[in-house]
């Protein structure tokens, strides 16, 4: 017997089923150039970070690199200050302190990071540039990509090629050049030392360049950059963000530049899409607050420059908050940025305080494991260890050292030792003692190393002494 409320799936007409891709095709931005307050502002904070990461290598700070970066030699110089592996702590909470800087940051002004000085931002912004200089305006660049090739199109694209390869070649080559001496690089370069690593690396930065700034641009920030995906957690309804004034812009349609708006009962918007056409992550802002948006308010004076042509207020689209949308104020101080801002006012004041009392110097004693104690044919105990003395500074010094802490106690063997810059020296001495004049069976005892031609370099370590129960 066939149940009635049984469905024949076979019986059931085939609907139309769609097909999803889920790897899309990526579909050409072609940006179009625009000017404006905010472009003069993130032209004066990306050319100044290019050219100082450009002639950074190339300058010297007492006869040495100013940055360099030396991984076989375990040594970074720094503008005059030498750090080595054991270093790395300071350079952690370097990146901590970096981190909350960015993430108060965020939280204030949203995406500002990513919008003024982003290196991949800043490079783009180069590309691009040399992209109009070279195949024309956003409308010629989109005439150009269609027409059959011919001598002009060659020409263009070939120069807008060679001109990338030559930002992406400099870009490679300054980063390499904070990881070898600078003359050296050059030096190998000219001479076409393929024996050598750094002319491997060049390659590698240079077509990383090209094909970031020059080809995948925004697929970088949308689906590469982990910040453009977990920034949304930093934000709330009093973080600036880049947002189109809704209540005021609908609803959008084109009109005469003498109309009254009111009485065609339309918005401010008049639809050119012009916003859309200067953005460098294709989207537009009229939808909301999207992820893909770097805050880069090249919108903002698209926008600004046609509210002016049509004799409209400014800030149609503008830097604002979710609260100032709503009708509300913006809070600007508020406890999550109280927080951040208290927490990196101390993590930069002990990082300060570690930095100005850094001593080039360390010293680490280690017990002998195998015995805790030695007797002597005088009755006395010895107890071994071996101290490591690190020179962390540049130049060479004559180190002794001493022992306090426990009273009447000998140190065995040479305690004057001269280190080279950025030598390391394991050195085995004795500690010997009369028993009878401990009254417990472990105590702590300090070993001190001097320079001895330069007082300031002084540090101190701890260890125990052990006797007999």
């Amino acid at each position: 017997m066939t149940d009635p409320n049984r469905i024949d799936l076979e019986e059931i007409a085939p609907a139309e089923v769609g097909e999803i891709d889920l790897y899309q095709h990526r579909e050409k931005i072609y940006t179009r150039k625009i000017e404006g307050f905010f472009q003069r502002i993130r032209l004066f904070s990306g050319w100044p970070l290019l050219v100082g990461y450009l002639l950074l290598p190339w300058l010297y700070w007492d006869g040495r690199q100013a940055v360099l970066f030396d991984l076989p030699e375990r040594k970074f110089d720094i503008l005059g200050l030498t750090f080595w592996p054991q270093d790395f702590p300071m350079l952690a909470f370097l990146l901590i302190i970096a981190a909350f800087g960015l993430f108060a940051v965020t939280t204030l002004a949203g995406r500002i990071w990513c919008g003024y000085t982003c290196p991949q931002t800043v490079w783009t912004s180069i590309f691009m540039w040399i992209e109009q200089k070279t195949e024309g305006s956003r409308n010629q660049r989109v005439k150009l990509d269609q027409a059959p090739w011919s001598l002009e199109k060659f020409i263009r694209k070939t120069a807008k090629h060679t001109g990338w390869l030559i930002v992406a070649f400099a870009t490679g080559f300054t980063f390499v050049a904070y990881f070898y001496p600078v003359r050296e690089l050059l030096s190998s370069l000219v001479n076409l030392d393929i024996d050598s690593w750094p002319p491997y690396w060049i390659v590698f930065f240079t077509l990383a360049t090209y094909i970031n700034a020059g080809w995948m641009r925004e697929q970088v920030c949308k689906y590469m950059c982990p910040y453009a995906r977990f920034q949304s957690v930093m934000f709330d309804q009093d973080t600036l963000i880049v947002s189109y004034d809704e209540s005021r812009g609908e609803p959008r349609g084109s009109r005469k530049r003498d109309a009254d708006p009111a009485a065609l009962g339309l918005g401010d918007c008049v639809d050119c899409e012009l916003c859309v056409q200067v953005c460098p992550t294709g989207i537009d802002i009229r939808h909301g607050l999207q992820y893909e948006c770097i805050g880069c308010a090249l919108c903002v004076d698209a926008c600004d420059s046609v509210m002016d042509k049509m004799s409209y207020p400014r800030g149609l689209i503008r830097y604002t908050s979710e609260r100032e949308l709503e009708g509300g104020h913006t809070h600007w101080l508020r406890p999550r940025i109280i927080g951040y801002a208290m927490v990196l006012f101390l993590m930069v004041g002990v990082f300060s305080y570690a930095m100005f009392t850094r001593v080039p110097l360390e010293l680490t004693a280690i017990r002998d494991r195998n015995q805790l104690f030695v007797a002597t044919d005088t009755n006395a105990i010895d107890n071994i260890y071996t101290l490591q003395l690190v020179n962390m500074d540049r130049e060479m010094h004559e180190f002794k050292i001493s022992l306090s802490g426990l009273e009447g106690a000998t140190l065995i063997g040479d305690t004057m030792y001269t280190l080279n810059g950025g030598e390391v020296r394991s050195i085995g001495l004795r500690v010997r003692m009369d028993p009878t004049l401990l009254s417990v069976p472990s105590t702590e005892i300090l070993f001190e190393a001097q320079a001895t031609d330069a007082p300031q370099l002084r540090t101190v370590t701890e260890s125990r002494f052990v006797k007999p129960l």
